[in-house]
């Protein structure tokens, strides 16, 4: 029976696109099916009136392994944050910063209070597995992050105030549910690298691994039906097209309803982003509230024009504001919460755009498993960072995986 390519790779998001490009390299044919306007699943920069709005509070880590094996970092332009948080507390706002990258803020850093020897020495040896071996740390021990920190007795303001707070926004949620083993392999690239933006944003990461061969990517191509036949698989949507594997690549739900995996609990994230004439603050440090989560909705914020001015128009500026899902706060709340944050009135600040990412993360549960099948058997396979690890590292290596595991099924064929 004919086919209409080798491949065909439903999802054009960052692992559907790496997968893709790996297995054109291998000499395969490939056609990506994308449901949306362009390339980059979750991954997509919205320009409006000269701001440059990610869908969602995205950062690029360097130190992450794919992204330095399969991606063109100087070709980004990447533009740091700084290396360390600022933290409102009932006893004022108080700063935490590297001293090496920052050494204008060492006093302000040692008059904070966090750097209580005991504390410090209590999270240094939780903390240590993730400078070993990556091997050695995914072999030991796992469980929830809250139940890892009690056992190692780290229950101070480093942990309560500054710690919980900051992983709220890169975890997607704040109850300590998350595997420990996985925050610590985050913690271990944050400690390798500084994260960093693209100049033009997020999107172009996305574009570059949509450079592809003309006519690979077909944008506004639903895919309804996933089916296997004689011969390969079909696909079937607004266009029916065979062959010889398909690989899977949406997001999770939608992936679990085309091929029937599990579909794992996901987390949800609101970010907002806000002009202002002039700048809160001089830093590009990330500003958590280490009150607790009584205190507001906004679990960081930060003046994004102060580390990539390209993301907004000369003479103007840009905030973001992120918040957890499911939430009832609005508007008001969120601006109530970033008068005390950024101690100034938000009153005059513009609502550049709000995008509300219901499922913006798969939730990592102990014990952590940092590896599951992509090959689901008869040319039907399965990627994304849902496969792998919760992150941009994840969805990489899933697609560059998954390539693997296609190019080895189709030389079997």
């Amino acid at each position: 029976m004919s086919t209409d390519a080798d491949v065909i790779v439903v999802g054009a998001g960052l692992a559907g696109l790496l997968c893709a490009r790996r297995l054109g390299e291998r000499g395969h044919v490939v056609r990506v099916l994308e449901a949306g306007d362009a390339p980059g699943g979750r991954v997509r920069t919205d320009l409006v009136d000269g701001f440059r709005c990610d869908r969602g509070f995205q950062l690029l880590n360097p130190a992450y392994p794919a992204v330095r094996r399969y991606v063109d970092l100087p070709g980004l332009d990447l533009r740091a944050f700084g290396r360390g948080v600022e933290v409102l507390t009932a006893r004022g706002r108080s700063t935490l910063a590297d001293p090496l990258r920052h050494p204008s803020l060492l006093a302000a850093t040692l008059r904070s209070g966090y750097l209580r020897p005991g504390e410090l020495a209590r999270l240094g040896r939780w903390l240590a597995p993730a400078v070993g071996p990556v091997d050695r740390l995914l072999a030991g021990p796992d469980r929830r992050l809250a139940d890892s920190l009690d056992r190692a007795a780290v229950d101070g303001r480093l942990r309560h105030e500054v710690l919980e707070p900051f992983l709220a926004g890169v975890l997607a949620e704040a109850d300590g549910a998350t595997s420990a083993t996985f925050v610590r392999l985050l913690l271990r690239s944050f400690l390798r690298a500084t994260p960093a933006v693209p100049s033009l944003g997020m999107q172009a990461l996305a574009d570059q691994l949509a450079q592809l061969p003309p006519g690979t990517v077909t944008t506004g191509a639903r895919v309804t039906r996933v089916a296997r036949v004689a011969g390969g698989v079909e696909v079937d949507g607004d266009l029916r097209l065979r062959g010889r594997a398909v690989v899977v690549a949406t997001d999770p739900v939608s992936a679990a309803q085309l091929t029937g995996v599990a579909a794992p609990l996901l987390g949800g994230l609101r970010t907002w982003w806000f002009a202002a004439e002039q700048p809160p603050a001089c830093s590009a440090l990330l500003r958590v509230d280490g009150r607790g989560a009584a205190a507001g909705p906004v679990v960081n914020t930060v003046v994004m024009s102060n580390a990539a001015p390209s993301y907004a128009p000369p003479g103007r500026h840009l905030v973001e504001a992120t918040t957890l899902l499911p939430s009832d706060a609005g508007e008001q709340d969120v601006r109530r919460h970033l008068d005390e944050l950024w101690a100034v009135s938000t009153q005059r600040w513009q609502v550049v755009a709000r995008h509300d990412l219901p499922e913006a993360l798969p939730q990592v549960r102990p014990p952590l498993q940092a590896r599951r099948p992509v090959d689901l058997g008869d040319g039907l396979f399965v990627t994304g960072d849902h496969r792998d690890t919760s992150s941009l590292q994840g969805a990489l290596v899933s697609g560059a995986r998954t390539a693997t595991a296609v190019h080895q099924h189709l030389a079997v064929a």
